[in-house]
């Protein structure tokens, strides 16, 4: 019988599609973004939502409401899993501001919506009693207030029986997500057992025990353009122009966007702005952002997952969300070390394993051939593109 799960600030879906991949049964979803309720019940037919229109808000929830809908009883959840909104203590979220503006500060868990949320989460933990419960976020959430404010909910948490394992801060990339994304755990169980930070599988210098990182190109090798939310935004001929410029890992620094290095993982993908303003990273190879579906091949959703609503909201889920392969590496660990059960076979979102070269030849030539008034201005127009033909003989879509 599979292990059952319930999710909070659910999001795009990430972390629900790890830890089902891994065996678990997510039995309820909860977020507050219209967006995301539509795309949870797009992708997740027969799962129980709590969206905005039907008391999907944490803070007004109880635990006996998330039981009702997960048709559980107190006790009988196996594991909660959810991150509260990061953007309190997230360095990246305050440098968008001056350093003399006062909303540069980090608020932490002063701030009175957002950086509340983490307690309710615990307040709701209290009254579910799951075996096991997940805590993601930044890695801020670790240090902001000297610690002080996530040690009240170890405090809270430890005092209905909770063991608390030693947080660790874990790098995306290094457990094969094609993409640098630092994101912090905290894991909590009732059965005294421990839950250890996973051991890497990729690094910079690979040897017997780690793979090479997946590199950008490797995460778009093949990649269709019919594929659901692959529109590409239209820019000013201004912005093409100075965005043509700029060299691997630059930042163009009136549109605060990057140009991605096609042999390095990513940049971590951002979410936009919350009032609507949805942005990505720039392509490696054309001189514009990244589709929504890029971002998500980046995230290691599968390419059959559907985002809905606006194009910014889209953005939104994907860019907020846990990528589905450290949720998935994560929930072995947890399978393992908590319920004693070893997860075998491949990981399920794992980036196929293409030679990083040849991925990178293939996507520049692809932009070549059918993009070329985008390509930036050190691509030599001349390159080579007969690995497209090799790429098609081999059945890879375009």
């Amino acid at each position: 019988m599979k292990k059952t799960v319930i999710s909070l600030f659910t999001g795009g879906g990430g972390l629900d599609l790890g830890f089902e991949a891994a065996g678990f049964e997510v039995k309820l979803a909860v977020d507050t973004m219209p967006e995301s309720i539509d795309t949870l019940k797009l992708n997740f037919p027969n799962l129980a939502v709590l969206g905005p229109n039907d008391a999907g808000d944490v803070t007004q929830l109880e635990g006996k409401d998330l039981l009702k809908a997960a048709k559980l009883k107190v006790g009988e959840c196996d594991v909660m899993i959810g991150g509260p909104p990061c953007q309190p203590f997230s360095m990246a979220a305050a440098q968008r501001f001056w350093k003399s503006d006062e909303k540069f500060k980090r608020k932490g868990f002063e701030c009175e919506d957002k950086g509340q949320l983490v307690f309710h989460y615990a307040r709701l933990i209290k009254e579910v009693r799951p075996k096991v419960f997940l805590i993601e976020n930044v890695p801020g959430i670790l240090s902001i207030d000297g610690g002080s404010g996530i040690s009240v909910v170890y405090e809270m948490l430890e005092k209905e029986g909770y063991t608390i394992s030693k947080p660790f801060v874990v790098d995306a990339k290094s457990y094969g997500v094609p993409q640098s994304r630092k994101r912090a755990f905290v894991v909590g169980t009732l059965n005294e057992k421990v839950v250890n930070k996973p051991e890497p599988t990729h690094a910079l210098n690979p040897d017997l025990l780690h793979l090479p990182y997946a590199t950008v190109a490797q995460a778009l090798y093949g990649m269709s353009n019919k594929l659901p939310n692959s529109e590409t935004r239209e820019h000013k001929a201004d912005s093409i122009m100075r965005y043509k410029t700029l060299k691997f890992g630059e930042r163009e620094q009136l549109g605060r966007v990057d140009r991605l290095d096609p042999l390095k993982p990513s940049k971590t993908v951002i979410a936009g702005g919350s009032n609507g303003g949805g942005r990505s990273h720039l392509h490696p190879y054309e001189a514009r952002t990244m589709s929504v579906r890029e971002c998500a091949r980046l995230q290691t959703f599968p390419d059959d997952y559907k985002f809905l609503g606006k194009n910014g909201r889209q953005f939104t889920q994907v860019g907020n969300a846990v990528p589905p392969l450290l949720a998935e590496v994560m929930a072995r660990q947890i399978s393992k070390d908590v319920f004693g059960k070893v997860v075998k076979g491949d990981l399920q979102f794992a980036v196929k394993i293409f030679d990083a070269e040849e991925a990178n030849k293939f996507l520049k030539a692809k932009s070549i051939l059918e993009h070329k008034q985008l390509v930036y201005n050190d691509i030599k127009k001349s390159d080579d593109v007969k690995v497209l033909k090799r790429s098609r003989s081999a059945d890879v879509e375009l």
